[in-house]
């Protein structure tokens, strides 16, 4: 500054000081360097070293002259604006500049902050922002001789803000959207809160009620005044107190959901069926409860309804099965009354060898009507069965020519029997009879002819058979198939029904499938039927599986083919049977085998004569006996008297009784009444033989 005529403020300008110190200033208004006025040295001295973009407008045309950092705001136009006049080096805002020249060399000054002017700057339109400060550079007689000026752009920080304004307002859009969704969702809850027509409530997990909305006075009669601060357990039926404690702790102790039901108390002093969803939130459970009191009166009238309707159904199969009975048995019993009455009056009238065929009919009628019993018995599952392992192929077998006969030439027979068959346990004579049984309805189904299999299977628990109501585990079948007529499906669906037939009157009682199908529900098995029109019928029995061998039927026959022994003198039994006749009959057949026979009605009297210490060899015990002890029972009391006792039930059903634990010991029998006294007699003999 010191040698400004000697061009020395020059020297530290870098790029702008070298073009000016080199410029051909002759060209312009201003002439030489040595000739510019002192006043435009000194400034353009400041101008150089400013890192702040600066430009100086000198006089009135405003030939420009700045620093290195406006000549990066020119852009392209650096270094062509160096030495020009204003208006020419910026053309697009001449009016503009216009009015600065005149204003600031008028004295005074102006300023701008980001303001907005579109610029040309490399050979592009650009709209710009920029803080423009404008003063006078005053010259040694007093007057403004130029003007400088301060330029920064602020375009950036402009549009910066823009985003920021934009970014604020989405916020603001946003806070202010959600605070509306906030307040309409508040709006709701409280609209649900109020209108409601379940109990809300809100519980601490001290079990104090918080709050409650206004359902709880129309539910239970208490006004929320009434409810808040109190116990929640204070409401809650005194019966169902205790689960509803364990369902709230389990919600605070999982911090999760419970649902459960219990009984509130009405302000009446009555009980409301509520069920209950809790969620847990920290130390507060929000509770919801759906007043259920009504479905549960629905609920309980349906079940007595459909109680009633049960009854109704079995008072109806009842019928079915007491009108069917009384038919077959009035016909028996006419047979056997009708047979004794003329019995009687030939054996008045001295007509003795008429006596026979009366005789005959009566023990014809009798049979027929224990044959009845006994198919009522399987129906019902109360037959005595006397079951052993038994081969199914083996006894199927043994039946074929008995089964080709019953069904005739026309119909084919065919044997399907599978290789290793299983053992299973059942009473051959019930299985024997069922088979036949469907050999013949397969045979009557089939009037002119067809084919009929015979076929077994093994079911293990990976194949498990075609039924129903069977449990896990392994079975074997016996499956007869006809090519018969076949059933509608409402015919199939009865087909086990007690007395149900589709046979002309008096060609069938209904009882033959019904047998069947208890016989093997009560051997632990199942029986299931498939037909339709044209198509034919498959009976298929399941029948458990059995882990042992076979029962040897020979054995059996040689050991009852042996003689039984006679009676030994002083041989004693009781008879124990509440009905008289039975009891005279039994002692008639063991007086004819020259037993001793003592005679008892109920338990009691039978205990007391076993503890007489009178010889007593055999007990026969009816199972059904009056006095609060049955026959089981009587026989467990006299082995614990008298250890080697034998006993023979005889029943007229399979009581549970019989059984125990589900067998029965050493030396007990069972017979099944009605039977021949023949056959008793046979059995006692054997039984006091063994």
């Amino acid at each position: 500054m010191a040698d400004i005529s000697g061009h020395a403020f020059l020297s530290g300008g870098g790029e702008l000081a070298s073009l000016i110190g080199s410029f051909d200033w002759a060209a312009t208004s201003l002439g030489p360097l040595s000739q510019w006025p002192y006043t435009l040295k000194a400034t353009v001295a400041l101008i150089l070293r400013s890192p702040v973009p600066i430009v100086t407008l000198w006089g009135e045309d405003g030939v420009m002259i700045y620093n290195d950092a406006y000549s990066e705001f020119a852009g392209g136009r650096h270094p062509r604006l160096l030495g020009s006049k204003v208006r020419e080096g910026w053309p697009e805002v001449a009016d503009f500049n216009d009015h600065v020249m005149r204003v600031v060399l008028a004295g005074a000054t102006l300023a701008y902050r980001d303001q907005e002017l579109t610029l040309h700057r490399n050979l592009r339109p650009e709209q710009v922002w920029m803080n423009l400060d404008y003063s006078p550079i005053t010259g040694p007689a007093g007057r403004p001789e130029g003007v400088i000026a301060i330029v920064v752009e602020t375009t950036d920080k402009v549009y910066a803000e823009r985003r920021l304004r934009v970014t604020a307002d989405a916020l603001a859009t946003l806070n202010a959207d959600l605070e509306q969704r906030v307040a309409e969702r508040t709006a709701e809850r409280d609209r649900v809160w109020q209108n409601s027509r379940d109990l809300l409530a809100v519980v601490g997990a001290d079990g104090i009620l918080r709050a409650v909305n206004p359902a709880w006075p129309r539910l239970l009669g208490t006004a929320p005044h009434q409810v808040i601060g109190r116990c929640f357990r204070d409401f809650v039926w005194p019966e169902d107190l205790d689960a509803t404690i364990d369902s709230t702790r389990m919600a605070v102790r999982q911090n999760a959901s419970v649902s459960f039901e219990n009984r509130m108390r009405h302000a009446d002093g009555t009980p409301r069926a509520i069920s209950w969803h809790a969620s847990v939130e920290g130390d507060i459970i929000y509770a919801y409860g759906r007043d259920i009191t009504a479905e549960r009166a629905q609920a309980e009238a349906l079940r007595q309804a459909e109680a009633q309707l049960h009854q109704a159904q079995k008072m109806e199969a009842v019928g079915q099965l007491t009108g069917g009975l009384a038919h077959d048995f009035n016909n028996l019993l006419m047979a056997i009354s009708g047979s004794l009455e003329r019995l009687s009056k030939r054996l008045s009238q001295g007509r003795f060898d008429e006596a026979a065929r009366y005789i005959t009919a009566a023990r014809s009628a009798a049979e027929r009507a224990a044959s009845l019993t006994h198919r009522l018995l399987a129906f019902s599952r109360r037959q005595t069965l006397d079951s052993r392992p038994a081969d199914v192929n083996r006894l199927i077998a043994g039946m074929e020519d008995l089964i080709r006969r019953t069904v005739g030439p026309m119909v084919a027979v065919e044997v399907i029997a599978a290789e290793g068959l299983w053992t299973t346990l059942v009473d051959t004579n019930q299985l024997e009879s069922a088979l036949l049984n469907l050999c013949i309805n397969a045979r009557d189904a089939m009037p002119a002819g067809g084919k009929l299999t015979i076929q077994t299977n093994n079911h293990g628990p990976d194949a498990p058979p075609q039924a129903i109501d069977l449990p896990p585990g392994d079975y074997i079948s016996l499956c007869v198939t006809d090519t018969g007529t076949g059933m509608q499906p409402d015919v199939a669906a009865r087909a086990f029904d007690p007395f149900f037939t589709t046979k002309p009157i008096g060609e069938g009682t209904g009882l033959g499938l019904s047998m069947i199908h208890g016989f093997v529900k009560q051997s632990g098995g199942h029986a299931r039927i498939s037909s339709a029109p044209g198509e034919g019928t498959l009976v298929c029995l399941y029948l458990p599986r059995h882990a042992g061998p076979a029962h040897s039927e020979e054995a059996a026959a040689s050991a009852v083919a042996a003689d039984p022994a006679p009676a030994r003198r002083g041989e004693t039994v009781l008879v124990l049977d509440d009905e008289p006749s039975v009891r005279m009959l039994i002692a008639d057949v063991l007086e004819e085998l020259g037993y001793e026979a003592m005679e008892a009605a109920d338990g009691q009297a039978a205990l007391e004569m076993m503890r007489s210490g009178a010889r007593l060899d055999l007990l026969i015990t009816d199972v059904g006996l009056p006095g609060g002890m049955n026959g089981r029972q009587v026989a467990d009391a006299a082995r614990r008297i008298r250890p080697d006792l034998k006993v023979l039930f005889i029943t007229g059903y399979a009581e549970n009784a019989l059984t125990g634990q589900g067998k029965m010991e050493a030396g007990m029998h069972v017979m099944t009444k009605p039977f021949a006294m023949e056959a008793l007699a046979g059995r006692i003999r054997d039984i006091i033989a063994e």
